[in-house]
């Protein structure tokens, strides 16, 4: 049988899979999908997420590439410029993630001579961080926004989208019953 006597033989069992996909009236998916085209919902929505994770993966990629160092660990130096002193449980709250996964971010940032962590006069048992000036000359390279892409996207939206936006992706984490340790961990670390 020739490639093309199979194609058409196979033709008929792919045609009612086909057929089966919901669609609107003009036979596409009411909205575009960038990068995508027509299917159903759920393939559609699959598309959007792989835009953003990529969006991300991609930003991540290029602060790697252009400053050395990972999106987590350009986002801290950033908040630490920006807010001098700040301690480890501010820069956790400030990247909502765990203290701990702070308190490793800063051991890594502080062996590379990025930051300094000295205690504090008032509080021995605090550390007030500082950026050094390898840390400033990373923040030079780098591109930004340092916090990444999707935090600023997501900034940038509306209040109504945003509650929608949330109320929808919680049903969707209801469906998933992933682990809520996760929600803590920098996209960078994934």
């Amino acid at each position: 049988m020739s490639g093309r006597t199979a194609a058409l033989a196979a033709a008929p069992s792919i045609i009612p899979l086909m057929s089966s996909l919901p669609s609107d009236a003009a036979g596409e998916s009411a909205e575009p999908v960038p990068g995508g085209g027509a299917g159903a919902p759920e393939v559609r929505v699959l598309r959007r997420f792989r835009l953003v994770f990529n969006a991300v993966k991609s930003h991540f990629q290029q602060v790697e590439k252009r400053a050395g160092v990972g999106g987590a660990q350009l986002w801290a130096l950033s908040i630490i410029q920006a807010r001098p002193g700040i301690g480890v449980n501010g820069l956790a709250a400030a990247m909502d993630i765990h203290q701990t996964t702070a308190s490793n971010l800063l051991r890594t940032l502080a062996a590379a001579g990025l930051i300094s962590a000295a205690k504090s006069v008032s509080d021995r048992r605090a550390v007030q961080l500082q950026l050094l000036p390898a840390g400033e000359a990373v923040l030079g390279k780098a591109p930004g926004p340092f916090a990444g892409v999707l935090p600023e996207a997501l900034a940038s939206l509306d209040a109504e989208t945003l509650e929608r936006l949330d109320r929808d992706l919680a049903r969707l984490i209801a469906v998933l019953k992933p682990d809520e340790r996760a929600a803590g961990v920098p996209l960078a670390h994934m």
